[in-house]
């Protein structure tokens, strides 16, 4: 049988046809089998080859028959790297065995021959035939006498370690692998395919190594730059309402070392997890019983019972998720403030990310919790209610310049359209941190920007957790229903800075509550740039930023954004 090349074919014979007809001594029905079908003379199961069956199972006859047909097999190997003559000397105590060990000294096997170290706890090394005799020194001896009777015969070369494999003897043919030597080294089109993976893997790890470099590079100059921006006012707006409450904690001593340094950052939806605000140390702290019960009274259910009980498909939907999210980042501020109260005495500024503004209104004393959970609740509702029209979602992309993905996102809104670009909703909704962005719109678009995004090289393209495509026109309700909850609350005064997700820019001195109010309602239909307001806060000289929330979402986030930053980073963590 010679190399076809293809695939092997279905054979009449299965391989324990082959493997019996060795076993039982039937030269008659090898012959027919390997007429027949692609079997070879010395091929291994992985249990040895036929020679190694016939020598086990005591078949002198075919024993013969095989060598006659390929000598060479006389010196191969099994996976154990155990001879036949290694096999006959393991069974030379029974009977027949010393005649087989003989007869395959005089076919030139080799008694120099080395076994693998195959069983190194119980009988470490290797060993050559002999030395597997047992402890009978008569059966030793007469082994030892019949190797010295044949030292005389010249020994046949061990055979290349290929002699065994099917998918080689197969593809190349029994001829032309009997005649490599051992130490002949087959370059197999498998290995320069693997070697060209290994080689394509280098290179794109080399590139990716010069493409973090660069944006490195780019985002401390951007930082530099900003930094020599002038500092704006941010003095308080006139027309805020003056009576935000008052949430006291622990006495503080020092705060003077944090202010102007550091900022709170609060995380968004997708951070909740089943089993947060389950300690109940954080119930003994006065704020977090009392934002608790608050909580509770606005929505009419008992919020923590959802946060540590779930299960995980109630606190996913967004009716529920958002109203968890502020109590846990909020529950998480009381816990620093219990911890380290001239930390949370002097920041003096602060970011959420989407939902999570919200919590930071309420630390900066413009939201009380009543307001706070009352327009949270709408909000969610809201855009629950806004998501179950029709069918949209939200993607990560992770990997791709703007450039690129603006194009992509353009020629899919093109292709999916039909040429009519108001027809689909296809948008870069999220600008998490470089290269990492979350494009949202229509199911059918997103499905096309996934695939496109892929060919594009992305790194990483996956769908998002979330029912709608939030922060996309897809919301315009939803937004119209948040203005009507916001016309209801109260904003004071803000107390700190607060970084707005519309402009990643302070909310001006001049703003008025109106004003906020606009960009809260815009906040549900605009992407979020969420790592222009990372890069700002930074360069106004805030180093020590502090995740308060469960999970760690967005110091992930910072470590693309700043190393020096993240490298400081601190979370409080409530799902712990």
């Amino acid at each position: 049988m010679t190399a076809t090349g293809r695939y092997p074919p279905q054979p009449k014979f299965q391989p324990f046809a082959f493997y019996s007809a060795v076993r039982l001594g039937d030269p008659e029905q090898l012959k027919m089998i390997m007429e027949t079908d692609p079997y070879f003379w010395t091929q291994d199961n992985g249990a040895g080859a036929p020679v190694h069956f016939a020598t086990t199972y005591k078949q002198l006859d075919m024993i013969h028959h095989i060598v006659r047909a390929a000598p060479e097999c006389v010196n191969q190997r099994d996976p154990k790297g155990m001879t036949p003559l290694h096999r006959a000397a393991y069974l030379a105590q029974f009977d027949g065995y010393l005649e087989i060990f003989e007869y395959l000294l005089s076919e030139g096997a080799d008694p120099r021959i080395e076994s693998e170290d195959y069983d190194p706890y119980l009988d470490p090394g290797r060993k050559t035939p002999t030395a597997l005799a047992g402890k009978d020194p008569e059966v030793r001896e007469k082994l030892e006498e019949l190797v010295e009777k044949y030292a005389h015969v010249e020994k046949r070369p061990e055979p290349h370690r290929c002699l065994g494999d099917w998918w080689t003897l197969y593809d190349y043919g029994f001829d032309e692998v009997r005649a490599w030597p051992k130490d002949f080294e087959k370059e197999f089109p498998e290995d320069r395919l693997r070697e060209r993976a290994r080689r394509e893997k280098r290179e794109f790890k080399e590139r990716r190594r010069a493409k973090r470099a660069e944006i490195e590079a780019e985002i401390e100059a951007e930082i530099k730059e900003q930094r020599e921006k002038a500092v704006p006012d941010l003095t308080r707006g006139e027309e805020f309402t003056r009576d935000a409450e008052d949430v006291r904690g622990p006495a503080v001593k020092d705060a003077s070392r944090f202010r102007g340094s550091s900022a709170f950052l609060f995380p968004g939806q997708g951070s909740q997890v089943v089993g947060m605000l389950g300690d109940d140390e954080l119930m003994e702290l006065p704020a977090v019983a009392k934002m608790c019960e608050v909580a509770n009274d606005v929505l009419g259910y008992d919020l923590r019972d959802v946060c540590v009980n779930g299960p995980k498909e109630k606190l996913d939907d967004t009716v529920y998720a958002q109203p968890a999210l502020l109590l846990a980042n909020l529950a998480a501020l009381e816990k620093l403030r219990d911890r380290d109260p001239d930390a949370v005495a002097g920041c003096d500024a602060c970011a959420g990310l989407s939902l999570g503004e919200y919590a930071a209104l309420v630390f900066a004393g413009v939201l009380s919790y009543e307001d706070a959970f009352a327009v949270v609740k709408a909000r969610a509702e809201a855009m629950s209610a806004a998501a179950s029209v029709g069918a949209h979602g939200m993607l990560s992309v992770v990997g791709l310049s703007d450039d690129v993905l603006r194009d992509i996102v353009r020629e899919t809104r093109g292709e999916v359209g039909g040429g009519d670009d108001d027809v689909v909703v296809c948008e870069i909704t999220n600008f998490l941190f470089p290269q990492g962005r979350v494009v949202s719109g229509d199911k059918a678009a997103l499905d096309v920007v996934q695939r496109r995004a892929q060919t594009a090289g992305a790194i990483k393209v996956s769908p998002l957790a979330v029912s709608g495509a939030f922060h996309t026109s897809r919301m315009d309700s939803a937004s119209e229903k948040l203005r009507e909850a916001l016309a209801k609350a109260t904003f004071n005064a803000p107390r700190v800075t607060i970084y707005s997700n519309v402009t990643g820019e302070p909310i001006p001195k001049d703003a008025t509550p109106d004003r906020v109010r606009d960009l809260l309602a815009e906040q549900l239909v605009s992407p979020v740039l969420w790592e222009q307001t990372l890069k700002n806060i930074l360069a106004a000289g805030r180093t020590k930023l502090f995740e308060l929330g469960p999970n760690s979402q967005i110091k992930s986030m910072t470590k693309r954004v700043s190393l020096d930053a993240w490298k400081t980073f601190q979370n409080v963590d409530v799902a712990k």
